[in-house]
């Protein structure tokens, strides 16, 4: 393969420990000047400590030399901070080696804020692409800063050390333990960086307005009648006082440190407002301004401007187009919104990328009594993300449930990362709107026409442990569960109502959302009948009858929380016309509930220890009181109007606590895989002699075939002719009965291009003059495969780039048919053993691979290696766009592609990749 070329890059913007921002980038002649000026604020132990000595002037030979053209042999980055050159790293590859010598030096200021780590992250993955695999640093003993960050890079290394000097030697490959390290110091750098914007000290309301009503003045306001618990400082050039206040002309006027500034200027104004902001020395920004992005191309630049101006200072930003930020902890009590509603201290944390939306979110949250730790407006996302708000609420613990609204990703592959360390520990719900098939994009393989963007959010969302729901309703509605009650630790669900009907309701609701309700056992029946003797019914759902009272529905749902042959409960209570008593079955389910979770924590230690179980409501009538008395449960109970509505809520409980049980999954290591011998297999082109890159376009038949198996998939025997008798001296070395597929721009299953059983060398000529004198010029040939046992089933392996998600992999029933049956699962890729072991098994017509009618059962094991092999293609060839492996023959016998074929781009855009950390 040719040495991939030199490339100039703008630079990328990254967060540093303490949550600030600063840009790396590859260095240039300009930059000699700041180079100088670097080296000379450097003390004198950071000089001894980078030259094992003293080294007052950097000379005109180590600057020319430092900032020469990036290459195969020399690389050499800067970081800069606010204008100005706060780092510089720089490898030198050791001539006809894989080994590069590196160095860096930082700042004295700014040491300890990851800049160090950064620039070797940077310089490691640009050295990986030009064949780099290790690197070698020398340092003095004592320079432990230095051996600190080569150490907490997370490469396996070794060192060596003489006469005070410690040599270490990096391997440089992106392994596991190097990816975990990077990903969890970005998540960190992530969540300080939160921390500006939710926990500020101080607070400027830049275009704070005296006219009540006006966004400016709301936001004054609420800070203040919030109890924001800092200096509120108003910023208006014409008014001196705002909602009693001083107000300042202008932010470099506020005589104290501001943290945080709020911006609601018209967006021409915005620019210049940053840049005070970041000459002052502001923590972080929330734009509240809109007439960016949204407004088309000329709003988006501008946005991108901002968003680059403040990075350059160290600020983070919220929106623009937002309507704000708010913090209910009380040691801050920050209501920086000019939205009316304030919420109540809770535990759930929401971020929405719609700001109208999310002025009806805070109503709702105070409507249904719902407290909520933190809510971020994000707007158009110019800087802080969903991803942002995964990594803050992963370090806040007033935060035990995530809330989303999203209408897009910014990058997709973090939020699978970051969603799903998060869903461990603690629920994330979501809501992501654009489901409907309409911007399905035109699709020209079996692959494509499956997956569709709305597959690929469900996979991403499914994988990642993400609750997702339809509805700003149904977000509550499960968020009351997940964020009250315990998880479940298994599916089977007890009824326990008064009236025959929400009970049926309620049953028809699990069966519908994959809940059992099962039978009591004999000895169950007979306690609770021994407790309300005239029920209707104690076999599951239970019906306590019209005439059930408090204490009857006391004593029977103690009952159940005790009983291990449920999981979680349902009441139901409708009152009778003649006595309304919701207000004292209410306590009653509190008492119970109270007394069990006091029983299981008692008990913690026992051998065979209760199980706290989850419990949802639904009283017909319930008034504002009834409801408060639920929430005034050790664990509050949540509570509907209508039976469906909570067993809704509760079967998203039941079915992320399932997730959270399973193991987590491992991709597993893939022996025989040749990603050189693959890419050498797909046609290129030549211009003038020379190698001039891949042809666009299909690639079918043998080439198809000799990809996939450079991969490790098995694949039958494959082999083109293009004339009768190539094909009938093709059949002869093959031997036995072959099929004779047809090549060209045609669809091989119509029209007679596949014959089948074809015998010997007259049989395969007579075949071919038959189809080419049927599909004319359009045949270019054929291919000869020998024919395949019989007996397996025909299923569909693909592999798809998506422009918003990366690599999907998909697996369907089929072959031919498969769009017909539409039986088909979409990943994302990388696959883990468990997504695999799912994709088989979760079809509808899985039963088909497991032995039907007398069938023998597959290979599971042989299938799921070819799922994971083509996932790891997809990964490691960007260029292939669309794979079709289809069909694969599945059989106890083992996998088999039968036919493949691979649509190349050349030009296709090389995923973000996950070994540098950076902001968008």
């Amino acid at each position: 393969m040719s040495t991939p070329t030199s490339t100039t890059h703008a630079g990328w913007d990254v967060i540093l420990t303490d949550g600030s921002t600063a840009r790396i980038r590859p260095v240039s002649p300009a930059d000699i000047p700041g180079i100088r000026a670097l080296h000379g604020r450097l003390s004198k132990e950071t000089v001894r400590l980078r030259y094992f000595g003293a080294h007052p002037h950097l000379s005109d030979d180590e600057l020319a030399r430092l900032v020469e053209s990036e290459g195969p042999d020399h690389l050499a980055l800067v970081a800069e901070l606010a204008g100005q050159l706060v780092g510089v790293a720089q490898y030198d590859r050791i001539p006809g080696s894989d080994v590069a010598e590196v160095a860096f030096v930082v700042d004295d200021p700014y040491q300890g804020l990851g800049i160090g780590t950064l620039l070797l992250e940077y310089l490691a993955s640009e050295g990986r692409r030009f064949g780099l695999r290790r690197f070698a640093a020398d340092t003095l003993f004592e320079n432990s800063r230095m051996v600190n960050v080569l150490r907490d890079a997370g490469f396996a290394q070794h060192s060596q050390l003489e006469d005070g000097v410690i040599r270490v030697v990096m391997d440089i490959s992106p392994t596991g333990e190097a990816l975990h390290a990077l990903h969890e110091r970005d998540r960190k750098a992530a969540a300080r960086s939160m921390q500006r914007l939710l926990r500020p000290r101080s607070v400027a309301v830049i275009g704070a307005s005296r006219s009540p009503g006006t966004v400016g003045h709301e936001l004054v306001r609420n800070l203040v009648t919030g109890g924001f618990q800092g200096p509120v400082y108003p910023v208006n050039p014409t008014a001196s006082h705002v909602a009693s206040l001083p107000c300042f002309p202008s932010i470099d006027q506020i005589p104290g440190e501001v943290d945080l500034a709020i911006v609601a200027v018209p967006a021409h104004s915005v620019p210049d407002i940053v840049d005070q902001c970041g000459r002052k020395g502001v923590g972080g920004l929330v734009i509240v301004s809109s007439h960016f992005a949204e407004d088309g191309p000329e709003g988006a630049a501008l946005e991108r401007e901002v968003a680059r101006l403040a990075h350059s200072y160290g600020m983070r930003v919220v929106g623009p187009n937002c309507f704000g930020v708010l913090n209910t902890d009380p040691a801050i009590s920050m209501n920086a919104t000019f939205a009316k509603d304030t919420p109540t201290v809770g535990n759930l944390g929401f971020a929405s990328q719609s700001g109208g939306l999310g002025i009806a979110i805070l109503a709702e949250a105070n409507k249904r009594g719902i407290g909520l730790s933190s809510f971020v407006s994000m707007g158009n996302k110019a800087d802080v993300s969903g991803n942002d708000l995964l990594s803050w609420w992963s370090e806040d613990s007033a935060t035990s449930v995530g809330l989303l609204y999203l209408e897009s990703f910014g990058n997709p592959r973090r939020f699978a990362r970051l969603a799903r360390e998060l869903s461990r520990s603690k629920p994330v719900i979501a809501v992501k709107s654009g489901r409907s098939a309409v911007g399905r994009r035109a699709a020209s393989s079996h692959t494509a026409a499956l997956a569709s963007s709305d597959d690929a959010v469900a996979a991403l969302f499914h994988q990642t442990g993400v609750i997702r729901v339809d509805t700003i309703e149904e977000l509550f509605d499960v968020a009351q569960v997940v964020g009250t009650q315990p998880l479940a630790q298994g599916s089977r669900v007890a009824v326990l109502s008064n009236v025959g009907g929400p009970a049926v309701l309620a049953v028809d609701a699990c069966e519908s959302n994959g809940l059992q309700v099962p039978e009591f056992s004999p000895e169950l029946q007979s306690q609770v009948v021994g407790l309300c003797p005239r029920n209707g019914g104690a076999s599951n759902p239970i019906d306590l009858g019209a005439e059930a009272n408090a204490a009857m529905y006391e004593k029977v749902l103690e009952l159940l929380l005790g009983s291990d042959e449920i999981d979680a409960v349902v009441v139901n209570f409708t009152p009778p016309l003649v006595n309304r008593r919701t207000d004292e079955v209410a306590a009653a389910i509190v008492a119970a509930v109270d007394r069990s979770a006091a029983a299981t924590a008692a008990g913690a230690v026992a051998e065979n220890a209760r199980v706290a179980k989850p419990v949802v409501a639904s009283l017909l009538g319930a008034d504002e009181c009834g409801q408060a008395i639920l929430r005034s449960a050790r664990s509050p109970v949540p509570s509907y109007t209508y039976p469906e509505t909570a067993v809704r809520a509760l079967a998203h409980a039941l079915r992320y606590a399932a997730w959270r049980a399973e193991p987590s999954g491992t991709v597993p290591a893939l022996p025989d895989i040749d990603v050189n011998e693959a890419r050498r297999r797909l046609p290129h082109q030549e211009v003038g002699g020379v190698e001039a890159g891949l042809v666009p376009g299909w690639v079918t038949g043998a080439a198809a075939m000799d990809v996939l198996a450079a991969f490790g998939i098995p694949v039958v025997r494959t082999v083109e002719a293009h004339s009768p008798e190539e094909a009938g001296k093709r059949a002869d070395e093959i031997g036995g009965p072959v099929a004779l597929k047809v090549l060209g721009p045609v669809h091989k299953s119509e029209g007679g291009g596949v014959r089948l059983g074809l015998m010997g060398h007259d049989a395969v000529v007579a075949a071919y003059n038959t189809m080419s004198h049927h599909f004319g010029e359009e045949m270019t040939g054929a291919l000869l495969q020998p024919m395949v046992p019989t007996g397996g089933a025909e299923t569909i392996v693909g592999g798809l780039q998506d422009p918003s998600f990366g690599p999907l992999v998909v697996f369907g029933l089929g072959g031919i048919t498969v769009e017909v049956l539409g039986d088909h699962m979409t990943r994302l890729a990388p696959l883990t053993d468990t997504d695999a072991q799912e994709m088989v098994t979760g079809l509808k017509g899985s039963a088909l691979l497991e032995g039907y009618r007398g069938q023998a059962p597959v290979d599971v094991d042989k299938l799921a290696d070819v799922l994971h092999r083509v996932s790891r293609l997809v990964e490691d060839m960007p260029e292939v766009t669309e794979l079709d492996c289809n069909p694969l023959i599945v059989s106890a016998d083992g996998a088999l592609v039968v036919d493949a074929r691979l649509r190349i781009d050349p030009d296709a855009a090389h995923p973000v990749l996950d070994d540098t950390r950076h902001l968008r």
